[in-house]
């Protein structure tokens, strides 16, 4: 039987603009047929993924999610006194084997920019230097699979890449189906973004040169309680590590603090938003998994819409309870004010790559 890790969270968001849409204004859904402010999952996977928790957490064992690996791989070989046009042959020849090469502009050199964003491992950058040099060195190497399989892995103790998967469209042997879901995070009341129109004042603008604004412009910022579910399939995150149980207790603990802190940072400087989770609640088994999002279809409604999002949460939880069975083995909760600390819902998390 799988074993689940599922995460419920409410965390509170000031004015601010965390995710942009194309114009510039947060990103909003339509749920229950009322209006909510939203989080993309993409906005909220590579804020875990840049958080301190990750960063420190797991320190050595996170991917690079790029096109310019190559890029970087010549930059490091003319460091190293390499010719420069011999840089770049083995730095396009190094990127091919991640992905197809960006088509250069016409009448412009090959360029060892990829068209796919691939997740690089840490062992996959060292086994490129590594290929780098063996044809710096003029060594004979296979050709195609064969040469692909000198750096490309599957299980390679990246744990973002073990969590949020990769796909290399040329290469789908070496994809990795992603053991974490993020779902998008949206608000549990109505909210709609708001315009803000500012205007700035000119350091050296006198009186005598008139009172006007040296700039006007407008923005948009929102703010309310958002609720966000995430499911880790546990089984699958040990076995894209490479069955490094220990491991995978360390991704699971990183990834219960950074979904408690991490947030988007869109118009960051601007809002200074740093919210935490105000409620946490992670959950262990062998159950299918379910979110609680249907706790808000009706949207949430009173003076404290923190307490009250809480309160239909659990509400829901109970009646699906009732009708399906408990949803999990076990479980613990975080509620500011309430109990429950940030280590004993990380330790729980970790607990669960044990099982």
């Amino acid at each position: 039987m799988t074993t689940f890790v599922q995460f419920h969270l409410l965390t509170a968001y000031p004015p601010s603009n965390p995710n942009r849409d194309d114009q510039g204004r947060p990103k909003q859904a339509m749920l229950g047929g009322a209006p909510r402010l939203r989080l993309s999952s993409q906005s909220i996977k590579r804020a875990l993924r840049e958080s301190a928790a990750f960063q420190a957490g797991l320190a050595g064992h996170l991917g690079t999610r790029t096109k310019k690996l190559g890029v970087e791989l010549e930059a490091e070989m003319i460091g190293q006194g390499v010719d420069a046009d011999k840089a770049r042959d083995v730095a396009v020849a190094v990127a091919d084997v991640f992905s197809k090469l960006e088509a250069p502009k016409k009448g412009a050199p090959q360029e060892p920019v990829t068209t796919t964003l691939a997740f690089v491992s840490p062992e996959e950058w060292a086994l490129a230097r590594d290929l780098a040099q063996k044809i710096l060195a003029g060594d004979d190497l296979p050709k195609d699979k064969d040469l692909k399989k000198m750096v490309l892995r599957r299980a390679d103790g990246a744990v973002d890449v073990g969590m949020f998967g990769r796909m290399l469209a040329d290469d789908p042997e070496f994809n990795r189906d992603a053991a974490v879901q993020v779902a998008h995070a949206i608000t549990t009341h109505r909210a709609q973004a708001e315009d803000d129109w500012f205007s700035a004042v000119d350091d050296l603008n006198k009186r005598a040169d008139g009172l006007g604004a040296g700039h006007l412009g407008e923005t948009a910022f929102g703010s309310g309680v958002y609720y966000l579910y995430a499911c880790v399939n546990v089984d699958l995150l040990v076995e894209n590590l490479a069955s490094d149980r220990a491991l995978a207790a360390r991704g699971l603990e990183a990834l219960a603090r950074a979904l408690a802190t991490a947030t988007p940072r869109g118009k960051q400087n601007s809002h200074a938003h740093h919210p935490r989770a105000a409620y946490m609640r992670v959950e262990s088994g062998t159950q299918q998994p379910r979110d609680l999002s249907g706790a808000f279809f009706a949207p949430v409604r009173g003076d404290d819409l923190l307490l009250t999002s809480v309160q239909a949460l659990e509400t829901t939880l109970a009646n699906l309870d009732a009708a399906y069975g408990a949803g999990c083995d076990a479980h613990a909760v975080m509620q500011v004010g309430q109990g429950g600390t940030l280590d004993q819902i990380a330790a729980f998390a970790a607990a669960a790559a044990d099982a």
